[in-house]
């Protein structure tokens, strides 16, 4: 396989040269660097490239071109190459243009013209999208294929898990013809799927999520016995106080059980986030903050489940499901919330088979014409519903109170109130599910009267309470009656410090009632349940830690 390119498009002939000329002479040595005058060369050597399996690992694209404007080639350009780092090259008036582009086609940077010098303005730009580039899992990984039946719980599990790790992969039905000679050749039977097959030609058969994640280029082992400050949850708590301690020099470890993002990165559009105006989907957000925090030297841990916390010395213990132990000076609980199950005859044994808690965001485009229904009336099941709008035939959203009013966004309540095949239920609840091979049917009740009603469906996506994660925890730092963490404040009692508290001080507003260990995000009882303050929540966290170090 030949160098990934670097591609540069400009149809000015002398800024043309001048940019493929100094990245040329920075990077000529490892990539292969491409120019094009028009968008359409690009455009034509972006094919090129993809026949010959070939990779690109950045685009730099001017905005003022006169057949396509940079924004609308890097829009053509992500359909071939949606991996690549995006650049665009622009002068200062057309800033606005530019940040407009962050949303449109995820744009990684936008650079002024001119770069000079280019070691100050246009290397260090360069340079950090290469490493992201790099570092991502697609890189390494870029033909996963996962063979399964479509109403198998398993393989729904397998392609949730790469999905939400941003791991692409092919489908392939176990009785399709490419499906049946793959299997074949792994020597594998129909009814041992799924069946994950590795760029290297390995196969997985039933493979768990540590084993997955092993053999599809995600860091499974630390890298040391001892750290910093160890984050436990890589939601938007837990990727922002990743990001905030890594940038600050802590040697930082971000633990995650199942995948980045935690419910907000199965968010299809955020819409309320600030800097983003025109929205950005969870999974979006989720990388970025990914490849922030691994950029500035974090390191993330899939598929390691926390199951014990304790003191030890001056460090705190962290033990894992699978035996290990991992000590830190500090730890921050990140750990979010789940969705609670719905307590309704039938809908267990469904469960990955018509019947999904969150947005099960892989399974949108199979609801193509048919009727899907939503359990919830929050921010999580408003931003499903308009996602869902897009495919299905009708959404129908259930709720036990009378409106969407009394938990979800107003700009929510609006949007679904613009989409023609949305309907609102109140006062609806599920009394049961049934299906043989997958979810057929659904009996909905009136909370008021208890009249019930059968309507047909295979797809059911429920989002409704919070429940914390933190069963582990019981025992070892206060919570309050719901499992929520308690911290800073609310652990004084009448002014007196919790029971055990060995410090002469006070606890900080987000440490727990072992010193040394924060809360951040939706663990915490009292918390704010939102994207922004989930953040802010982490890097609070951050700052706080700096503090009890300093004191130690």
């Amino acid at each position: 396989m030949a160098n990934p390119a670097i591609l540069t498009v400009d149809d000015d002939p002398a800024v043309s040269r001048a940019v493929a000329r100094d990245v040329r002479r920075r990077y000529g040595d490892r990539y292969r660097v491409v120019r094009a005058d028009s968008a359409s060369a690009a455009l034509e050597a972006l094919r090129e490239i993809k026949l010959r399996g070939d990779q690109v690992a950045v685009i730099l694209a001017d905005y003022r071109m006169p057949e396509m404007n940079g924004i609308q080639f890097l829009e053509a350009a992500m359909d071939l190459f949606p991996l690549a780092r995006r650049v665009l090259l622009t002068a200062y008036a057309d800033t606005d243009a530019a940040i407009d582009a962050i949303n449109v086609v995820d744009l990684d940077h936008y650079l002024l013209k001119p770069w000079n010098p280019p070691e100050e303005k246009l290397y260090p730009v360069v340079d950090t999208l290469l490493d992201a580039w790099s570092s991502t899992p697609e890189v390494a990984a870029p033909d996963i294929r996962v063979v399964g039946h479509r109403w198998s719980a398993p393989s729904f599990v397998v392609r949730d898990f790469l999905a939400r790790n941003l791991v692409p992969y092919r489908w392939l039905q176990a009785d399709e013809p490419e499906g049946e000679r793959l299997l074949m050749a792994a020597g594998v039977s129909p009814s041992d799927v799924p069946v994950v097959v590795t760029a290297d030609g390995k196969s997985l058969v039933q493979p768990s999520e540590a084993e997955l994640a092993a053999n599809v280029g995600l860091t499974t082992t630390p890298a040391s016995d001892f750290y910093d400050l160890v984050v436990v949850g890589a939601g938007p708590a837990g990727l922002g106080a990743a990001v905030y301690g890594a940038s600050e020099g802590l040697r930082t470890l971000l633990v995650e059980q199942r995948a980045t993002g935690g419910q907000a990165g199965q968010s299809s559009r955020i819409e309320n986030y600030l800097g983003f105006p025109d929205g950005v989907s969870g999974a979006q957000l989720t990388d970025r903050a990914r490849r922030q925090a691994l950029r500035f030297g974090a390191e993330l841990l899939t598929t390691r489940e926390a199951v014990g916390l304790a003191p030890g010395g001056s460090s705190r213990l962290l033990h894992f499901g699978d035996g290990s132990t991992i000590a830190a000076h500090t730890v921050v609980l990140a750990t979010g919330v789940s969705y609670r199950l719905l307590d309704a005859p039938g809908l267990a044994e469904l469960c990955g088979r018509g019947v999904y808690y969150g947005s099960a965001a892989t399974e949108a485009p199979h609801c193509s014409g048919e009727e899907v229904y939503i359990v919830g009336g929050a921010n999580s099941a408003g931003q499903a519903a308009v996602y869902f709008s897009r495919y299905a035939q009708r959404v129908n959203i259930l709720i036990r109170g009378s409106d969407l009013t009394r938990s979800m966004s107003q700009y929510l309540i609006e949007q679904i109130a613009r989409l023609g095949n949305i309907v609102v239920h109140p006062h609806t609840e599920v009394a049961a599910g049934e299906g043989t091979e997958h979810l057929e049917t659904l009996t909905l009740r009136d909370t008021r009267s208890g009249e019930t009603r059968t309507v047909d469906t295979s797809w059911l996506f429920v989002f409704i309470g919070a429940e914390p994660r933190t069963g582990w925890l019981d025992q070892v730092v206060d919570r309050d009656e719901r499992g929520f963490v308690l911290t800073g404040p609310d652990l004084l009692n009448d002014g007196r410090r919790p029971s055990g508290w060995p410090l002469p001080r006070d606890p900080y507003h987000l440490e727990c009632s072992m010193p040394g260990v924060f809360a951040a995000g939706d663990v915490r009882a009292t918390s704010v349940k939102r994207v922004a303050s989930a953040v802010g929540e982490g890097a609070m966290a951050v700052s706080l830690v700096h503090r009890y170090l300093e004191a130690q």
